[in-house]
């Protein structure tokens, strides 16, 4: 490989181009930190030209790649391949073009989710997909794995909002999909490219669709005494009709967490507590939130507490926003997961959690997107003992094969990764997943675009 990395050496200044061990290291894995592998050499492009050349270069020696953004990937999404290198898109963090008459922003793949929402909001707009990790997330990485956040459910996930890409294929062909507008004929490439997981290529430039900020929030904090009441709760919300902006759910274990990291206060003696957000047009929400404070107040719960300003609006959204960073202060080691359920069985999914935590003797924390049925529970562990890691990860799979039982999914927004690979056959049969597989080889006859995630690693056709 030496001769490789000599011809790749051409490509970047000295200082772009990483292959020191020591270097090497902070970039062995993502947020999930249970798997981890060096690659070969870290490539830092700063323009787009520099990544088009690099993926050329790729495809040219049959190099495996993976693009990687800040590396919050919970799935294993960004984890490197020994024999290949690392695109990091970190320095690629220009807002090319943000029109606020058409309500759009054109960015490169390193712009972190949270600067589109400041750079709009001079403008009264805002970029809805808010991910937990929006002030370090970035957008090629939201594109790649399709993400949500708490308001996905009146907003959609990030596919909803990308109306525009350009992108190399790992084939070393730059193409050029969408446009600046909703109206447009022929395949959604966009859509198709939305969540691929790096499989299909690299976006070099996103057109993102750009909302009105809300006038007015309502935001309402309830406390119960099960898990399984607030998800009743959540069902109640949506079967009356109402669309808030975002439904979350966070369970005794992940409330504790919060308290320990950010000094959230909540009603004490609570299992769960449920925050309801409506947003909109400030007559919309005044008579929407009579009958939402009336359906919630009628869910039994211990107390209920509407934000009464923006300050305490924020407070309750801090709390949910960290806890899952809140959950490493209650154990060393923990698993995000990411399921589905139809959130007419989310109680019972929730009851279902509990009663393989308490089967197994691992804690679980509960925080979620109840709004869309999209679960996220924290498996704690402790990695320093023996078989600790494999059993988190046998109950993350129970959990993971009762969202397919309940008609869900094995991922809400997280990809599927190298974690959930075993998981793929129990939701799709084989024709479906070789169909899967012959698609991505249309864009990569190589297969060297992140080999080894959503498939198994497969031979280059």
């Amino acid at each position: 490989m030496s001769d490789t990395l000599h011809r790749l050496a051409a490509l970047l200044p000295p200082d772009r181009l990483l292959t020191r061990p020591a270097q090497l290291a902070a970039y062995e894995s993502d947020a999930l930190t249970a798997y981890r592998t060096r690659p070969l050499a870290v490539a830092i492009p700063e323009t787009t030209d520099e990544v088009v050349a690099l993926v050329r270069f790729c495809h040219q020696e049959r190099l495996p790649f993976v693009a990687r953004g800040s590396g919050t990937s919970l799935s294993g999404g960004s984890l490197p391949v020994a024999d290949g290198i690392v695109i990091a898109l970190n320095r690629l963090t220009r807002i090319r073009r943000l029109d606020a008459a058409q309500r759009i922003a054109i960015v490169e793949p390193g712009v972190v989710n949270a600067q589109v929402s400041l750079a709009a909001a001079p403008h009264g707009l805002h970029y809805a997909p808010d991910p937990s990790s929006a002030l370090i997330c970035t957008i090629g990485g939201n594109v790649a794995f399709n993400s949500g956040g708490a308001h996905c459910l009146k907003y959609g996930m990030t596919a909803n909002h990308i109306l525009g890409i350009k992108a190399v294929l790992p084939t070393g062909e730059v193409v050029e999909w969408g446009s600046a507008s909703r109206e447009q004929i022929g395949p959604d490439w966009c859509g198709l490219f939305n969540g691929n997981e790096g499989l299909f290529g690299i976006a070099l430039e996103i057109t993102l669709q750009l909302l009105p900020r809300a006038e007015c929030y309502h935001t309402v904090l309830a406390g119960y005494r099960t898990l399984e009441q607030a998800g009743d709760a959540v069902s109640a919300v949506i079967a009356s009709g109402l669309l808030p902006g975002a439904i979350e759910i966070m369970d005794a274990l992940a409330l504790d967490a919060a308290v320990a990291a950010v000094h959230s206060e909540y009603p004490p003696g609570c299992g769960a507590v449920l925050i309801v957000e409506l947003e909109g047009p400030r007559e919309v929400v005044a008579t929407d939130r009579v009958r939402l404070d009336a359906i919630i107040a009628g869910s039994k719960p211990i107390e209920m507490r509407p934000a009464r300003d923006a300050d305490e609006r924020m407070i309750i959204w801090k709390g949910r926003k960290s806890a899952f960073s809140a959950v490493g202060r209650l154990s060393p080691d923990f698993i995000v997961q990411d399921g589905v359920v139809p959130r007419r069985r989310l109680g019972e999914a929730l009851r279902r959690i509990g009663e393989m935590s308490r089967e197994t003797g691992i804690r679980v924390a509960n925080v979620f997107h109840a709004g869309d049925g999209n679960l996220h529970p924290l498996i704690l562990f402790d990695g320093r003992q023996a078989g600790a890691l494999e059993r988190a990860e046998a109950l993350a799979g129970r959990i993971l094969k009762l969202c397919i039982e309940m008609g869900g999914s094995i991922t809400g927004e997280h990809g599927v990764g190298v974690e959930k690979l075993e998981y793929l056959p129990a939701m799709y049969n084989a024709d479906e997943i070789d169909c899967m597989m012959r698609l991505r080889a249309a864009f990569d006859p190589l297969c060297i675009a992140n080999p080894g995630k959503k498939f198994p690693r497969p031979s280059a056709r």
